[in-house]
């Protein structure tokens, strides 16, 4: 009998599955069942974990002898199913957002403390090795005060299922799909200060959302003024015609200097990092760099190590907040 922790995994298309390969190949957990609709993915997700019985649904995995639950499902699927799992005393590991509102993220970290079970949420972005150095530097004073973070996600492709455009279903747009990761890497590079202004501008087929609420924006820009003076303008979008698949950067300006993170000829998994002085730049890190299952080999590595609920999941409900003070929540 083994002694790894058993993990549930709650939807295995092909991010469930990567994360589902990423925890595994730590070697210090176990694939114990899976739950997924569609036949192909479950094939498909057998043959990372030919062992993990497919069972059917939440109840399913409710039902076995878990230590942990994986989720990959629809975003308005999430908060509820992360509460019932840590009620049951289930770790869980959550695709982003966490919940589409504060309120709903909110409740699930209260759940966790509640349990005192671990909560991690996919901010792979986090784990990109130029990202780390980045923060690093900014922890460690070498850019001086940051006073100015400019971020940017444009993706060329919008999502491919029909549930991302459904307001109720996605709780937003490419703000809720894309913004979040730059709401969390600005915030959790500046150590998560408080945010006292947001201001923003949602977009939808080219003309201002308004008041609509039957249709998601499509392009998005924000500007997040901190209480300490620091400057955070973000943009992101779906479809935008960027000549690129995509274009991802993250700038920080201090007054000793700076630093920046972007993506490399359009790719959406190769970056670089440089430092900044004046006008010249220095190299930090380049490709290649196998982030995107990093976040979750964490988490599987935390709950192996015996980690339990911890104050950082509390910055998870600071990402929530401030993307609600972006739609005007």
């Amino acid at each position: 009998m083994s002694d790894k922790p058993r993990l549930g995994f709650l939807g295995v298309g092909w991010i469930g599955r990567s994360r589902m390969q990423a925890m595994l190949d730590t070697g210090l957990v176990e694939a114990a069942a899976i739950a997924e609709p569609s036949t192909e993915m479950a094939a498909e997700a057998a043959k990372i974990a030919p062992a993990a019985p497919l069972v059917d649904g939440l109840e399913g995995l409710l039902a076995q002898d878990l230590d942990g639950l994986v989720i990959a499902t629809p975003s308005a699927l999430h908060a509820d199913q992360s509460i019932r799992a840590l009620e049951r005393g289930l770790a869980v590991f959550c695709q982003k957002p966490l919940g589409r509102t504060a309120a709903e993220a909110a409740a699930v970290v209260a759940a966790a403390g509640a349990a005192d079970r671990l909560l991690g949420v996919d901010f792979s972005y986090r784990f990109t090795e130029g990202m780390r150095q980045i923060r690093d530097l900014v922890a460690g004073g070498d850019l001086g005060r940051v006073f100015a973070v400019d971020l940017v996600f444009h993706n060329a492709y919008g999502p491919d299922k029909a549930w991302f455009y459904d307001p109720a279903q996605s709780g937003g747009g490419c703000v809720m799909d894309l913004g979040v990761h730059l709401v969390d890497l600005a915030l959790w590079t500046l150590g998560f200060p408080e945010a006292a202004r947001v201001s923003s501008s949602l977009i939808a087929g080219g003309e201002p959302l308004g008041a609509r609420r039957d249709v998601v924006e499509d392009y998005a820009t924000a500007t997040i003024d901190l209480a300490d003076g620091t400057s955070i303008r973000l943009a992101c979008s779906w479809r935008l015609n960027a000549g690129v698949d995509a274009v991802i950067a993250a700038d920080f300006y201090g007054t000793q200097g700076g630093a920046g993170f972007r993506n490399v000829a359009g790719s959406f998994y190769d970056f670089t990092a440089e430092r900044f002085h004046g006008t010249a730049r220095a190299p930090l890190v380049g490709p290649p760099d196998n982030w995107g299952g990093r976040a979750a080999a964490d988490w599987a590595r935390r709950l192996a190590a015996g980690e339990q609920f911890g104050a950082d999941a509390e910055r998870l409900v600071d990402v929530a907040r401030t993307l609600d003070r972006i739609y005007g929540r």
